[in-house]
């Protein structure tokens, strides 16, 4: 990612922003940003949506249990014919 910052403009600074926000670098540290109050204000309220964001939404691990019990159901599916095949007296199809 190359983002110049010697006397960068606001409209070059916003449009590498999604850029160097989704690079996981600290944008606030930006040298864009020491003399610009604006792209501050914008970045400000970009973090704030972004926080509201993830409290909609929280990060919830699903149990241990239940990727074995998926896992146990794929593979008993592996082993029996699709459904509908048996009822017809088909066989399985070949692999």
């Amino acid at each position: 990612m190359t983002i110049k910052s010697s006397k960068m403009t606001c409209e070059e600074f916003q449009a590498q922003l999604p850029e160097l926000i989704g690079s996981g670098a600290n944008a606030a540290d930006h040298e864009h940003l020491q003399s610009c109050e604006l792209c501050r204000a914008l970045l400000a309220d970009l973090e704030t949506i972004a926080e509201a964001a993830r409290q909609l939404f929280p990060v919830v691990e699903p149990p241990d249990k239940l990727w074995e019990q998926i896992e146990s159901k794929i593979k008993s599916e592996g082993d029996s014919p699709p459904p509908g095949r048996a009822e017809k007296g088909l066989a399985p199809p070949a692999e």
